[in-house]
């Protein structure tokens, strides 16, 4: 298993996690639950008119927080937002539960890939292992 899939297994198994963007000089963090692999690259998905969207594009530097089973993993990210219908539709077949609520090419549904992530699994018991993508 590569690395982004090993980081995306992990997420989507999680069910959700945590996503915190910078919104001026305060942070912002928020549940999220998307997480694929389209074209060697891990994306999320949210609105583009919700204000997580407009934070990532103002300071593409993100973070996200998931746990599961006693252990957690952190990333730490620049999210890039692609505005292709294709990586678009991808994560809405992935998802199929977001169709009522998005279509690609809609003008909303917004997707990004994060780009020079370093993943970072770390538990109680065991020596945290860092993964990069």
């Amino acid at each position: 298993m590569s690395n982004i899939e090993k980081v995306c297994t992990f997420l989507k198994e999680a069910g959700t996690y945590y996503l915190a963007t910078a919104d001026g000089d305060q942070p912002r963090v928020r549940p999220f639950g998307t997480a694929h692999i389209f074209e060697d690259r891990l994306y999320i998905q949210t609105g583009l008119v919700k204000p997580c969207a407009q934070q990532m594009i103002k300071n593409p530097k993100v973070e996200i927080c998931a746990f599961k089973a006693g252990t957690w993993v952190r990333i730490e990210a620049e999210a890039v937002l692609d505005e292709r219908i294709e990586a678009q539709q991808s994560m809405l077949d992935d998802y199929q539960s977001l169709q009522g609520m998005y279509k690609a090419g809609d003008g909303n549904t917004a997707v990004f890939w994060l780009k020079n992530a370093k993943a970072t699994f770390s538990s109680f018991t065991a020596a945290p292992e860092v993964v990069e993508f």
